[in-house]
């Protein structure tokens, strides 16, 4: 959205940045998970212009929900869209009903898709009988009428013990960390009954922040490798231990840390298939790309626990 003009403070503040994408920015809107209050506020502020959160699907023609940084719903997803319909179904096995104002999210109206092309058992997957498109995602009604997206029931696991994690949700904390570049949470309920005790933790593939850690590790360790880097137990330490840190303060369950970590060192890109066009990951592929480096870890668990 352009304006006609900018005034006060942010002519002065913000000019150059607004200048770059054309002088007339009015807002900006982000889209693909979910923003913390201080970081949409922080964004408003520093970019000078009013910065608003989207959720929707490619499915619902994008927006389904919008709020800005100015509105009382800052915080989590706003109202619905005149264009359509929200409504809460259950969700038994993950704990969540529509009585207690969550369960998963569904959309209906005019914005909704009729189908994908060529694919009417993906159809039915995705649209019901009566025209409402089943997203995956579990959202929660907030007293002041704004929907809150607390989970997603597509990327639930069910670990060995019979406990149900989010990796995805597991993901949005860990990769706050400045040493963390992307992550991806792994859990397992499949492996042998050699490995059970193993099968009942976390692991996680970590692409570390090559531009925050090279400098230090070449000061430090005298090492200039990036590949090396990865595999000095050191390094991988100092990562851990910092997405630990996150995970306690962000309120994970012991069951929801992560008890391995795996350091890579190239980075997951959309060309090589592993993220999709969001630039979400792809987990049967990764999980398929990483299967030695997962066993390894799983492995490592099992001898650990055993040997104690």
């Amino acid at each position: 959205m352009v304006k006609e003009k900018e005034i006060g403070y942010r002519e002065v503040f913000t000019k150059a940045f607004l200048d770059n994408l054309g002088g007339k920015i009015h807002t900006i809107f982000i889209a693909g998970a979910p923003i913390e209050k201080n970081v949409l506020e922080f964004c408003t502020i520093g970019l000078g212009c009013k910065v608003g959160e989207i959720y929707g699907q490619t499915e619902c023609s994008g927006p389904c929900t919008f709020v800005l940084s100015d509105s009382c719903y800052v915080g989590n997803a706003g109202g619905p869209l005149p264009c359509c319909m929200v409504k809460l179904i259950d969700v038994p096995a993950m704990g969540y009903f529509s009585k207690d104002s969550k369960g998963e999210i569904c959309i209906k109206g005019p914005n909704v898709f009729k189908g994908y092309l060529k694919d009417p058992a993906k159809t039915a997957e995705a649209l019901d009988n009566e025209g409402w498109l089943h997203t995956g995602d579990i959202g929660m009604w907030l007293p002041n009428g704004a929907l809150k997206i607390i989970d997603r029931e597509k990327s639930i696991l069910k670990l060995a013990q019979g406990v149900y994690v989010s990796p995805e949700k597991i993901e949005n904390v860990y990769i706050q960390s400045p040493y963390v570049s992307q992550v991806f949470v792994h859990g397992n309920t499949l492996k042998g009954d050699a490995l059970k005790i193993g099968a009942q933790f976390l692991v996680a593939v970590v692409i570390p922040d090559q531009e925050i850690l090279l400098p230090w590790c070449k000061e430090n360790l005298n090492i200039e490798s990036w590949t090396e880097i990865c595999k000095v137990r050191k390094v991988k330490h100092l990562i851990f231990e910092d997405m630990q840190r996150l995970g306690k303060t962000a309120g994970l369950l012991s069951f929801e840390q992560v008890k391995v970590i795996y350091l890579h060192p190239e980075t997951l890109t959309q060309e090589d298939g592993f993220l999709t066009p969001t630039l979400k990951m792809k987990r049967d592929i990764c999980k398929k790309y990483f299967v030695e480096e997962l066993e390894t870890m799983y492995n490592s668990i099992s001898d650990s626990v055993q040997s104690e």
